[in-house]
């Protein structure tokens, strides 16, 4: 056949192929409201539309809030990936009771406070890897547009006043329950404050609170006080993204009362409010019990990537299903810290292995190929990223199967030079493309990164680098003198501490590894406090 023709002919295959896939990869989500996975479609074709629900500010944020910005992450970058203009909105509750509490024991100001905390936030999330969202609204800029809201809920016999307070009333919203399934009578466990005798329903929530001496407050016109909790985020998604939107995210245990409670506000205030997907991610459990400040039972992420590399952490988190409940354990960080470890040494070695046949190669001007080995592998790599993406967002299955087997072809022998170098850099290119879309791919070189992977295993170990080429040169004593029973006893005391010794011909090179005997939570450096854990039935 003319080389041409066939040129063109594989052209015409891969256009009907990707039109193929195009087709038969269709992104389904699950979708808290129906109970079940649902094809994406956004109600503005090309354009998503996405708020979830942020953090209370008012200290340093732990794994469970990591887990819900890692998860929304993941599917912002893959909407971004599908091609899709998204409008991201995650806010920031700056105006609450609980920053109110912390403030009167600081002595600070309660805004000022939280304020520091939202920027701490961002410093972790940042560490995360977290693109930043398209708008990130905190209660105490938006009060005009929670008034105009609530002024409408009241004029539309929703809402009701009494003493400088406005409730929300349940009764007058028929499907109130829709979401969570829940009974009016079990929003009064729900709530974040004691029931009030003046409700007309034990259920009604507050859209609206009277001032108290010494708490921060607004004008309005029932008189000075702050918003409710559940308020804020109805006017907020109103205003950046008007009544009808797309996806509405947040934890698991959002649905009730919160998002219950978002839906009754939001429908009461425009009866065409409408939400097309709710979804939410599990919580993260310690000892099998969710992980929560209130519990005392949690890490901040601050504690956590002290010791473990953020993308590490970021593995970890996304090595579950955002869905499922993922339980905290040492084994599973440090399982997901060799892991990113072994990708990017991987990459590593592919992107040194290039530079080395580049310079050995002369620039011919022939047209670069792949080879067959190559051409399977990124097509199943492709496939299987796409078809396990689309089915909800499964990530916990993505690093596995094809992609392990792409990063093991670096290994190929240099012959044919020219089809190795071009299928080595189509075989990276598509595995950088899967990091990045899972918020992996790291911001610096792999060699930058895999420094700061072994220096904080240094860390965890209580060691210096220093520490471990002493005990490599003791051992290669060791080993001089023939006494292979002592060099094996300090290769494995490295090894207990995550650090494996490897012998490459006459060199001991070290890497960070999974200790052997692993410690049941995150042990303290000197001087450092965290939480206790709770103890176990």
């Amino acid at each position: 056949m003319d080389p041409s023709k066939q040129e063109t002919n594989q052209k015409k295959a891969s256009k009907t192929m990707a039109k193929k896939e195009t087709q038969e990869f269709q992104f389904v989500v699950y979708n808290t409201m129906t109970q079940q996975k649902e094809v994406f479609k956004p109600k503005t074709p090309g354009k998503v539309c996405m708020y979830v629900c942020g953090v209370t500010a008012y200290d340093f944020s732990h794994l469970g809030h990591a887990r819900a910005a890692v998860s929304f992450d993941v599917l912002y970058r893959y909407l971004k990936h599908l091609g899709y203009e998204v409008t991201y909105v995650r806010n920031f509750t700056d105006v609450d009771d609980k920053i109110i509490r912390r403030a009167n024991e600081t002595g600070e100001d309660p805004i000022s406070l939280s304020d520091r905390y939202c920027k701490e936030y961002n410093i972790d999330m940042s560490d995360l890897q977290c693109l930043s969202p398209t708008h990130e609204p905190r209660v105490s800029d938006h009060m005009e547009q929670i008034k105009d809201m609530i002024t409408q809920i009241i004029n539309k016999d929703f809402g009701y006043v009494v003493d400088g307070d406005v409730f929300f009333a349940v009764d007058k919203f028929p499907n109130y329950g829709k979401l969570s399934g829940q009974k009016l009578e079990n929003n009064r466990a729900g709530e974040r404050v004691a029931v009030d005798s003046r409700k007309r329903n034990p259920s009604d929530f507050a859209l609206w609170k009277a001032a108290k001496p010494g708490e921060p407050s607004w004008d309005s016109p029932w008189g000075p006080g702050r918003p409710g909790w559940h308020i804020e985020c109805s006017a907020m998604s109103a205003h950046y993204l008007s009544f009808k939107f797309d996806i509405h995210g947040g934890g698991l245990d959002l649905i009730f009362p919160h998002h219950e409670n978002e839906i009754a506000q939001s429908c009461a205030a425009c009866e065409e409010s409408d939400v097309s997907y709710w979804m939410h991610n599990g919580h993260v459990t310690n000892n099998n019990e969710k992980m929560s400040k209130s519990l005392g039972n949690f890490f901040t992420i601050r504690q956590i990537t002290e010791r473990y590399h953020p993308l590490a952490l970021r593995y970890f988190l996304i090595n579950a299903h955002y869905r499922s409940p993922l339980n905290y354990s040492i084994v599973q960080l440090e399982g997901a810290s060799d892991a990113v470890f072994y990708i990017y040494q991987t990459l590593k070695d592919c992107q040194d292995a290039l530079l080395q046949l580049q310079e050995e190669m002369p620039n011919d001007g022939k047209p670069a190929r792949i080879s067959p080995d190559a051409k399977e592998c990124i097509s199943k790599l492709r496939n299987e990223f796409q078809v396990k993406m689309a089915d909800d967002l499964s990530t916990s299955l993505i690093l596995t199967g094809a992609f392990l087997e792409a990063l093991k072809l670096k290994k190929q022998q240099k012959q044919q030079r020219l089809l190795v170098i071009q299928s080595l850099k189509e075989i990276e290119k598509e595995v950088t493309k899967i990091l990045d879309v899972l918020g992996l791919q790291p911001p610096c070189s792999y060699n930058e990164v895999l420094l700061q992977l072994k220096e904080k295993a240094l860390t965890r170990a209580g060691l210096v680098e220093d520490d471990v080429i002493r005990l490599i040169n003791q051992r290669a004593e060791v080993r001089r003198n023939k006494d292979f029973l002592k060099s094996d006893q300090m290769r494995a005391h490295l090894q207990a501490k995550g650090i494996a010794l490897m012998d490459v011909g006459t060199e001991t090179i070290w890497r960070p590894c999974v200790p052997v005997q692993q410690e049941s939570g995150i042990v303290p450096s000197e001087g450092q406090k965290v939480p206790p854990k709770p103890e176990t039935a």
